[in-house]
């Protein structure tokens, strides 16, 4: 259980690292190519990302439980097998999503957007972006399988260090091409955008190397396990696919659940917006939600999904075992790890809103951007949600059930979201997606009710504590701002959001620790003592002593 723990915290400081390089280079970024900017390049990641996921169709994460599967068994040809029939298979649908998408950017971008005179983006700006960023899909899939593969021998090093060096690699090329771009050469902030999204490419060519090298590095202690190999299971490809798949389907629903939600936006937003009389504002409405402050939201989530889901191979034992009483153990924790950090941060998301955007961001339509980033917080603790219940749903063998659970929200943002913009404006798109995840939360939570007879009265008792934690949180991060406010009027410049925004999440998050460490839950909640926050408490102790000696 220690090395799967630790291979998850590897793994989870990696993908941290990776989306909080991903946050903080876009302040540069905003910067340069300003709103307009960002509503350009959601439109070309978002369908991106989505080909990204349906070319993969979740083998990555199937292979690495495939491989782990056949080695435990001492069978390692057939983990190489697959792994060789596997990447061909990933170069195939890469090149074919890469065709699809290259091709079918101008239909894509005349359902994005209505050609208007008062439209910045034009739809040739639209295709242009979405063929520069399609390039990726070429190398992407197979390289996402060499990942997979050394995951199933529990080696989560190449996997963090290549999503490191990728994302890296990318953003310098990013911001170089686009500074290039817009300072040296004069060039429009659309063929920025085109350089912009064109990184992906250059930060999966980087990612591909450092593969490569670690190929070549493993690659004897490999051959030489295949070499003394005993038991063979003799499974023809035929039949090794079959599982494969078998074992992908559930993997593709979670990564594609929020850009879904996304792609409904892009089809509705600007003209909804239009019809609504919002037409001066959808752009950096859009960019605001879509790019930069998505950036945000699922921020806070990451850390606690990590270490939530690396309870999840034990669940699936537990579970196969028959012993229901751990798995509600295990259950609890899952689901009490996520609430006990990402309700707070949303908490506080919401209080700094505008103090959180105008720091990263700039002033510039702050008033927009900042309500919008208020609203869209919440919507952070959703999406961390839905990502564990389908993992718990995956380990209790209900993973079929995300597939409806998932329909079931995006039908819903279907159908409201264009009647959401007309009533409420840029707010209805997140109002949209927070119903439509909240279903889908919903759905599984209820599922995972029924399947392990779940009672959820510990977590309600939990997340009631939390609650109150949090509001007190709030209302010390409101008296900081009543108390800097009388010295600094920090609304007015973007040197004084970011010192309130330091003290509100220092002081704030402080209070909120201090009282979750005091109270004991975060000793429940993790199950034993927190080491970091019991040796900070103990100097504590030393400093108070020594000073009342």
């Amino acid at each position: 259980m220690s090395n799967i723990v630790r291979s998850s915290m590897l793994l989870t400081g990696a993908t941290f690292l990776s989306k909080f390089l991903g946050m903080i280079y876009l302040i540069p970024f905003n910067a340069l190519v300003g709103a307009e900017g960002g509503a350009l390049y959601s439109f070309a990641y978002v369908p991106y990302t989505i080909m990204l996921s349906i070319s993969t169709i979740g083998l990555p994460l199937a292979m690495s439980k495939i491989v782990s599967k056949y080695n435990a068994l001492g069978d390692y040809e057939t983990g190489r097998r697959m792994f060789k029939h596997g990447t061909n298979l990933m170069l195939f649908t890469g090149i074919i999503s890469f065709l699809i998408l290259f091709f079918g950017a101008e239909i894509l971008a005349h359902g994005f957007i209505e050609e208007n005179s008062s439209n910045t983006i034009t739809v040739a700006d639209v295709t242009k972006v979405i063929r520069m960023v399609s390039f990726a899909l070429i190398i992407i899939p197979a390289m996402s399988i060499v990942r997979g593969f050394f995951q199933g021998y529990e080696s989560m090093g190449p996997t963090a260090i290549s999503q490191v060096v990728e994302q890296l690699a990318r953003i310098l090329f990013v911001l170089i091409s686009v500074f290039i771009v817009i300072k040296v050469l004069g060039g429009t902030i659309a063929t920025a955008v085109g350089f912009a999204t064109f990184g992906a490419f250059i930060g999966a060519i980087a990612s591909a190397f450092v593969l490569i090298l670690y190929w070549r590095y493993r690659k004897p202690y490999l051959d030489r396990q295949l070499e003394h190999q005993k038991f063979s299971s003799n499974h023809t490809t035929k039949d090794l696919f079959k599982e494969l798949f078998s074992y992908a389907g559930p993997f593709i629903i979670v990564a594609l659940a929020t850009s879904l939600y996304q792609l409904v936006d892009q089809f509705t937003f600007q003209r909804a917006m239009i019809a609504a009389g919002f037409e001066d504002i959808w752009e950096v409405a859009l960019g605001s939600i879509n790019t930069y402050g998505h950036k945000l939201v699922i921020l806070p989530g990451t850390i606690a999904t990590g270490l939530s889901l690396a309870i999840l191979p034990a669940l699936t034992k537990t579970f196969a075992q028959k012993n229901m009483v751990m798995v509600h153990q295990q259950i609890n924790q899952a689901l009490q790890i996520v609430l006990v950090l990402v309700i707070p941060a949303v908490v506080g998301l919401v209080a700094l809103a505008k103090e959180a955007y105008g720091a990263l961001y700039g002033l510039e339509d702050i008033e927009i951007t900042g309500t919008l980033m208020a609203w869209y917080a919440p919507v952070g603790l959703l999406f961390a949600l839905f990502t564990v219940t389908a993992s718990i749903l995956q380990g209790i063998n209900q993973q079929n059930y995300t597939v409806f659970s998932l329909l079931g929200g995006l039908l819903a943002k279907v159908l409201l979201n264009a009647q959401l913009i007309h009533m409420f404006g840029a707010k209805g798109s997140i109002i949209g997606t927070a119903l439509a995840v909240g279903i889908a939360v919903a759905m599984n939570l209820w599922r995972i009710k029924i399947a392990v007879r779940f009672s959820f009265r510990q977590i309600r008792k939990r997340t009631l504590l939390i609650g109150i934690f949090s509001a007190i949180m709030c209302i010390v991060i409101w008296l900081i701002k009543l108390v800097i406010g009388i010295f600094i009027d920090y609304e007015e410049s973007r040197l004084g959001m970011i010192i309130m925004l330091i003290l509100g999440v220092g002081l704030g998050g402080g209070v909120y620790l201090w009282l979750a460490y005091s109270s004991t839950l975060i000793e429940r909640v993790f199950g034993g003592r927190v080491p970091l926050v019991g040796k900070i408490k103990g100097k504590l102790n030393k400093l108070r002593a020594r000073s009342n000696k």
